[in-house]
């Protein structure tokens, strides 16, 4: 069965069973991941919802804590978008915290560029302007994703897009500014975010390049094993990059523009804000 956030993981630790959790009733876990577990469950009308707990071995560190409810309060300020995954409520029940959330059967976007039976390519378009509205409204809203990546755009068979996961979001500075913590997913990173420099929300939308590349590509513009390789890649760009469509020729020279500006190593010369992106999607993609 394919669900929500992935496949799931039969390496369960065996600390929640199905059954009575609170008002809800969980009915199967779909997914464990480094911070939470994710449940299919029902609410009490008996409507299928998807719930998201924190690891129990993380309930006494403050860290994981703090980011755990943090990421359920970004979510309730910007989930009044389509393309972003419905909130529903948050919480703390018989000593774990929880986050109860819309449910829909799908794939991850990582995910659904190996599923033979998903026609990714009739969906792409809708897909990579739906991800970037999501993205626009995260901002608009006052806050960077900082976590922008295939595994967390849930992407339904029929073209659905869901924007998820925002543990890592942090509100938009004014001016960039250092991050305290630096957590996220080396590959998707911005060079002035993996050098530790100031960063504003120019880096979702750098976040947002690496991934249309590797959808539209099938693999990533800078790759490597270690933060600094990729860091060296992003920055000395030698006969190691290829543009976008070297390699999928199929891709409209427009939309490669688009990506190729938001892989800028000087976020100065990216889009100033997102919806100049979206706009220029648009334009290409709309054709």
């Amino acid at each position: 069965m394919l669900n929500l956030f992935g496949k799931k993981n039969d390496s369960d630790d065996g600390f929640q069973e199905p059954g009575p959790f609170g008002p809800y009733q969980l009915e199967e876990l779909i997914n464990t991941g480094g911070m939470a577990n994710l449940w299919l469950a029902t609410n009490p009308e008996g409507r299928t919802v998807a719930l998201r707990l924190l690891l129990p071995q993380l309930k006494n560190d403050a860290t994981s804590r703090k980011r755990f409810v943090a990421g359920c309060e970004v979510l309730q300020r910007v989930h009044q978008h389509e393309c972003i995954i419905h909130y529903v409520e948050h919480g703390l029940l018989q000593g774990q915290h929880f986050l109860v959330m819309e449910y829909l059967e799908g794939l991850n976007l990582k995910q659904a560029m190996v599923e033979e039976d998903l026609d990714l390519g009739a969906l792409i378009g809708n897909i990579l302007i739906d991800s970037a509205e999501a993205l626009e409204h995260v901002h608009d809203c006052g806050f960077m994703h900082l976590d922008f990546k295939p595994e967390n755009i849930l992407v339904t068979r029929n073209g659905n897009v869901r924007l998820l996961d925002f543990d890592l979001a942090l509100p938009r500075p004014e001016t960039p500014g250092k991050l305290k913590k630096n957590p996220g997913t080396p590959a998707y990173m911005a060079p002035e975010q993996l050098q530790g420099e100031a960063v504003d929300h120019r880096a979702d939308i750098f976040a947002y390049g690496v991934m249309a590349y590797e959808v539209l590509t099938n693999q990533k513009p800078f790759q490597g094993q270690t933060s600094s390789e990729i860091l060296r890649r992003q920055i000395k760009r030698g006969t190691e990059f290829k543009a976008p469509r070297d390699i999928n020729p199929n891709i409209p020279t427009s939309l490669e523009k688009v990506i190729l500006k938001a892989l800028e190593p000087d976020p100065l010369r990216r889009h100033g804000h997102i919806s100049m992106m979206v706009h220029e999607l648009k334009q290409s993609l709309y054709l």
